[in-house]
């Protein structure tokens, strides 16, 4: 188990990834490429794709812009945007640094939920032109995910371009991460016996990730007026004006929790809490035992920094609580955004829905939720893992209904049809990675 493995072990566990990376990124030079779809089946076939031939279907969308959806592959591409400044919590690293985890993107995006997504690394830290970039390429693309920006301009790049633009545009250190951290807390909440509006949660660090947590949760029925919200100088309050012009949505938080005034800084905030969701400082000393022992009985940690979390979960156990998750995979409990966004993009692409409300994050993580119930919930399973590949198509059909509920879509498929369209795409793109590895045009890989 790993509490019994030694703070050395633990260390050697943590690096390991680090250091495969290092001998197979330059043995790939990169995790994506494109490949053809269409068959070739002579050089006489170039005038179909190409010239003279590709003229028809160029007026065709000329006269139907909507026919893009169906000559190209718009309908199954997302662009993942980034400028670098808050990679990875490695902080503003760069375009050019940040681009192997975009490229890590796309691999998930397709292999988990067969969409085609291209790294769009911006050399630009200005929101007003990274907001004007993302509006050009808006026809190459059937959605946006935008990624590792930092804050406060995150929001605003986020609100504008999803008011502005015609094709889905999310961030997925908001959004994704609210719908993973909302499916866990939902089975959490039932191994338990807790109600989402009765529950007190302290939530560590305001960054963009725990703001929208907290915005999804309160929309999915949790009581605004019982988080208690901690940033580096203490507690979210109403008499937080340092918040008031420079950081909106803190300061909107300020106004609508913490209804008991409560001051002061971490133990403050989780004295007596039900749970505690912390996305702040990498530990595992930023949480101490004695705090989560102050939590209320049979107390739920969420503690999610990378590559440490604020405590070990073992002694999070040992302080009292009784149900605890982390971002890491080898620990129970994984809180991964790559659970939520590759279905909710199939989804969404599915319906062609114009944006990606809150309300489908919500479905998703209830789907989420009701995948690993079916498997059977206990303390160390509160989430599936990667490896349920029917989680994917599940989460998309939760996702592509509720678009068309919520009249966001641009076409209504069933229930079935939905499922059924999922599956075939993901099981071929899943399919196709591995008759590659088996044909050696993907080589393997060295010890």
């Amino acid at each position: 188990m790993p509490e019994k493995l030694t703070k050395e072990e633990l260390i050697a566990k943590a690096n390991k990834p680090g250091e495969d990376a290092m001998k197979l990124h330059p043995f790939y030079r990169g995790k994506i490429e494109i490949v053809p779809k269409c068959c070739v089946r002579s050089f006489d076939d170039f005038a179909i794709w190409y010239t003279p031939g590709v003229a028809k279907p160029c007026l065709d969308i000329n006269k139907n812009p909507e026919k893009v959806m169906e000559h190209t592959n718009k309908w199954n591409t997302v662009a993942v945007v980034s400028d670098g400044t808050r990679v990875l919590g490695l902080g503003d690293i760069g375009p050019e640094a940040g681009l192997p985890v975009m490229e890590g993107k796309g691999l998930l995006f397709k292999y988990l939920g067969g969409v085609d997504a291209f790294p769009i690394c911006l050399d630009t830290k200005d929101p007003d032109e990274i907001i004007q970039a993302v509006k050009w390429l808006q026809p190459s693309f059937g959605g946006i995910n935008l990624e590792d920006l930092s804050q406060p301009k995150c929001f605003r790049i986020l609100e504008t371009l999803r008011r502005e633009m015609d094709i889905p545009v999310w961030h997925d250190d908001q959004q994704g991460t609210a719908a993973v951290t909302l499916a866990g807390l939902i089975n959490a909440l039932k191994l338990v016996g807790k109600e989402m509006g009765q529950v007190k949660v302290s939530m560590i660090g305001a960054g963009a990730a725990n703001i929208c947590i907290a915005r999804v949760m309160i929309a999915a029925g949790f009581d605004p007026e019982k988080f208690v919200m901690v940033d580096s100088k203490g507690t979210l309050h109403k008499d937080r004006t340092d918040l008031q012009e420079k950081f909106k949505e803190k300061w909107e938080m300020c106004q609508k929790t913490n209804a008991d005034d409560i001051r002061g800084s971490i133990p403050e905030a989780m004295k007596g809490a039900d749970i505690c969701i912390a996305l702040s400082t990498p530990g595992p000393d930023t949480i101490k035992k004695e705090w989560v022992a102050g939590m209320a009985k049979d107390a739920i940690v969420f503690v999610c920094a990378n590559p440490i979390p604020e405590i070990w979960p073992w002694e999070a156990k040992e302080a009292g609580a009784r149900v605890v998750a982390t971002g890491r995979s080898d620990f129970p409990n994984q809180v991964n955004n790559s659970l939520g966004f590759p279905g909710i993009f199939r989804g969404t692409l599915d319906v062609m829905a114009r944006t990606i409300t809150d309300e489908m994050c919500i479905a998703a993580a209830e789907e989420l939720a009701k995948c690993a119930e079916d498997k059977g919930l206990h303390e160390d399973y509160l989430v599936p893992t990667m490896d349920d590949w029917e989680v994917f198509p599940r989460e998309a059909v939760a996702v592509g209904m509720k678009a068309i509920e919520q009249g966001v879509a641009r076409i209504t498929l069933t229930r079935e049809q939905l499922y059924e369209k999922a599956s075939a795409i993901i099981k071929r793109a899943r399919e196709q990675t591995h008759m590659l590895m088996k044909q050696g045009f993907i080589p393997e890989a060295p010890e």
